[in-house]
């Protein structure tokens, strides 16, 4: 199954105050590795912005009132994320503003499988500090350009949290090459692989030869 990291910004914390979703930022990731296939969007939240939201994203109200408005991009939102696993830090919030988007527009509840990496870290290491930042300083995951919380950042962020917290080896990056040569400083373009190096028809011969001698020389 492919799993879609996601996260959202918004224009408070309740959904029973009203508040709204500002921003959805969602990238895909298939067998842990981060595909080009990604799902983002500022929006229209309807209402204005709560001073301690904008102090954490940053998106002021005549910035978010020329944006498309919920309605406007849910087909495509939810057929990104159809049939695929999400993962969500603190999913509980997220999805109380999704599922409330939905339901202001007629639309049913969110139903795929949730996989919570704020749940994952609490049974992990429980006692100690389970935020993004956190988990990003004990992984020693570069977390310098998250100034403010943007979804889409955020969410690059979270899939290497997530590859940590399930134990699995994350994919190297080949930061060197890609940004020499492309000379590009765009997340997305970094490519994710793992190298294969062949030997050389000379190399294995010589190999072949120096387990022949090894052998001789055990032998006798």
């Amino acid at each position: 199954m492919k799993e879609i990291v996601l996260d959202t910004e918004t224009t408070g914390i309740s959904v029973k105050d009203g508040h709204r979703i500002v921003e959805i930022g969602c990238i895909e990731l298939d067998n842990l590795i981060p595909t080009k296939n990604k799902f983002h969007c500022y929006l229209n939240p309807e209402r204005k912005v709560s001073e301690e939201a904008l102090k954490v994203h940053g998106y002021s109200d005549s910035f978010l009132s020329g944006q498309k408005k919920f309605i406007d991009i849910s087909e495509e939102f939810l057929g990104f994320i159809n049939n695929k696993r999400l993962i969500i830090h603190n999913a509980e919030f997220d999805l109380s503003h999704l599922n409330n988007e939905l339901k202001l527009i007629g639309k049913d509840k969110i139903d795929n499988e949730i996989k919570d990496t704020l749940v994952l870290a609490r049974d992990k290491y429980p006692g100690s500090q389970v935020s993004l930042d956190a988990l990003c300083r004990r992984y020693r995951i570069d977390n310098s350009r998250r100034t403010k919380h943007t979804a889409l950042i955020d969410c690059h962020l979270l899939a290497k949290v997530y590859i940590n917290l399930i134990d699995q080896k994350e994919p190297q990056l080949n930061f060197k090459n890609s940004y020499n040569e492309a000379g590009s400083k765009n997340i997305d373009e970094i490519p994710y692989f793992k190298k294969i190096i062949k030997p050389t028809t000379i190399e294995l011969e010589k190999h072949n030869e120096y387990l022949k001698n090894k052998l001789k020389k055990n032998f006798f």
